[in-house]
């Protein structure tokens, strides 16, 4: 008998014919107390979010568990860890599933566990035991089915629904994942992209809701800075970027996306029907229990509209402090000290992604008191920090950062950051304010700290007014941090000695790290990021040199032979501290070396 007439797919009370139904059980209460009520106890979701979710569940029927996962208040895993812990069960990880499963599938159809995510893992023969992994324990009809033809007992344990598809789909080839659920009608829709209620229609529809929800929850779950959704000719393709670092993920077929494009301008609160110019929204999402905001930038291209959203923690980083940034004590030293001047200009510089910012709201962090007035001028606001005034540029009604910073002059501040100079005008409106009192935190686009001093000079700033404001630059680069869980340590070829000699006394014992990639840094060998920094103080030999238009040459070699540390020099620190490796510092200071 075929798979098809031995168990229909959709029916799991029919799996097996020749067994009477069982009626099943009525609705029951988990434990003592309800599922939401259970959250709400251990401070996982609010009364409120809960309110919202049985509100859906009026609607749809489905579980409460599905509906928070769904709405992003909880990770499947979470989900799944606190029913165990409330019903009773084991939870086991994928990793414990077995790699073959028991033979007992000869006689019951893979659609089966399929249709009831049912996993099994062991069949005891001779004790007639069958250990299975379930998703819902209390699926009795399907349960109650699968013992009596098998005549045996049931051992159950959980685990999420993902993680049994996923391990179904590997022994089978027939197991559909989350992923393939939500896009397996993706075929049937068109690419009508001219119908603008058809569009709405389109994107209202809850599997590309859940479809989007699901593309922005893993990349929360994978630590993610931005998504990038880009439309080609003949696919869609996902990419997250984590660490700095591009990486293609699972993505939707070509055909999803007008409707997933749609949904993320309609809950950006941009203008679907408009797709021939760039557009720029913002939306607040909770996630996983934290509220996250997302930077929306979309752009037309050849193939339909490129969608990035930058992710933006607002929770993690009001507790940024500079010692958490890895700035070794012969930078963070005297950049606290130059940040607390009471006048003058300090600036950070690198290239976009580089944490500039995050240094320079760990600076404003710090100075943030009840005494000190601080003002910001930023394109965009990425983060709202508690007691800093913070404008946001619109261009369109003429708010720049120069006249931004002019309307500041009119407030009193103590404390003035500019979100970037890129201009002429903006940095005359810095150098004025500095010169009448005003402590300015800026950054610039520069490939190194000295060379911001001739970037201004170049933008028309006398040299006599540089030298009279500006106390020093911070250059930065963010550099991966080798993962602990599966980190190696490995001796380095002699062409590495030249570089790390001056660093240690025998160059040839010196151990350095790589990781090798496991489940806890996905596969990549690396965890989270670190800075690497120069810092270059202005003293009076250098002032005495700006006044002769030096290149940037003459400037650094002047610096270091002031004390400065390069680049460089901080990033072999940290790859002989086994912070990071050797590739991940080449790839970051390829101009430097």
């Amino acid at each position: 008998m075929s798979n098809e007439e031995e168990i229909p797919p959709n029916a799991a009370e029919t799996a097996v014919e020749e067994i009477p139904q069982v009626v099943e059980r009525p609705k029951i209460r988990l434990g003592r107390k309800r599922f939401g009520e259970f959250l709400i106890e251990r401070n996982r979701i609010t009364p409120k979010d809960l309110e919202r979710a049985l509100a859906l569940q009026e609607e749809s029927g489905v579980k409460i568990g599905r509906i928070l996962v769904d709405m992003g208040f909880l990770t499947e895993r979470d989900c799944t860890l606190i029913l165990c812990e409330q019903l009773g069960f084991t939870y086991l990880d994928p990793e414990q599933f077995p790699e073959e499963l028991p033979e007992i599938l000869d006689r019951i159809s893979v659609k089966f566990f399929i249709a009831n995510n049912f996993l099994p893992l062991h069949f005891d023969e001779e004790n007639k035991i069958l250990k299975l992994v379930v998703e819902d324990p209390y699926l009795r009809v399907p349960l109650d089915n699968l013992a009596e033809l098998l005549e045996c007992k049931l051992e159950i344990q959980m685990s999420t629904r993902s993680d049994i598809q996923d391990a179904l789909e590997r022994g089978y080839g027939e197991g559909i994942s989350e992923f393939d659920k939500i896009v397996d009608n993706a075929d049937e829709m068109d690419e009508n992209y001219d119908d603008v209620e058809h569009l709405k229609d389109l994107a209202s529809e809850a599997p590309v809701i859940r479809l989007v929800n699901l593309i922005i929850s893993r990349a929360v779950e994978s630590r993610a800075s931005d998504i990038h959704i880009e439309p080609f000719e003949k696919s869609l393709k996902v990419r997250y970027r984590i660490d700095g670092v591009l990486k293609e993920v699972e993505s939707p077929p070509r055909g999803l996306a007008p409707a997933v494009i749609s949904r993320l301008k309609i809950i950006s609160k941009l203008d679907i029907a408009e797709k021939r110019i760039a557009q720029d929204g913002r939306l607040k999402m909770r996630v996983l229990g934290k509220e996250i905001d997302f930077r929306v930038s979309t752009v037309p291209t050849l193939h339909g509209e490129s969608v990035v959203l930058r992710l933006l923690d607002k929770e993690s980083i009001s507790f940024i402090e500079l010692s958490m940034l890895g700035m070794p004590d012969y930078v963070e030293k005297p950049f606290v000290e130059l940040s607390g001047s009471p006048h003058g200009i300090l600036l950070v510089s690198g290239p976009t992604g580089s944490g500039k910012t995050t240094s320079l709201y760990a600076c404003l962090n710090m100075l943030n008191g009840s005494e000190t007035k601080i003002l910001t001028v930023e394109n965009p606001v990425e983060y709202q920090l508690e007691g800093i005034n913070q404008i946001h540029v619109n261009e369109k009604v003429g708010l720049t950062f120069a006249s931004g910073l002019r309307t500041m002059m009119r407030q009193d501040p103590d404390v003035i950051m500019v979100g970037e100079i890129r201009d002429s005008e903006t940095a005359e409106v810095a150098i004025q304010a500095s010169l009448t009192g005003h402590m300015v935190f800026s950054t610039i686009h520069t490939n190194d700290a000295p060379g911001a001093v001739n970037r201004l000079l170049d933008m028309g700033i006398e040299d006599y007014l540089l030298t009279s404001t500006l106390l020093g630059v911070l250059a930065q680069r963010l550099v991966r941090v080798v993962c602990k869980e599966c980190r190696k340590g490995y001796l380095p070829d002699v062409g590495f000695h030249k570089h790390i000699i001056k660093f240690v006394d025998d160059p040839t014992s010196v151990h350095f790290y790589r990781g090798e990639g496991c489940k806890n840094c996905g596969f990549t060998g690396y965890t989270g990021r670190i800075g690497i920094y120069e810092l270059f103080q202005i003293n009076d030999e250098i002032r005495h040199l700006i006044m002769q238009k030096p290149d940037t040459a003459q400037l650094r070699s002047l610096a270091r032979k002031k004390g400065m540390r390069l680049l460089r020099e901080d990033g072999w620190r940290k790859v002989l501290d086994g912070k990071t490796s050797v590739e991940e510092l080449f790839r970051v200071t390829q101009e430097s070396l």
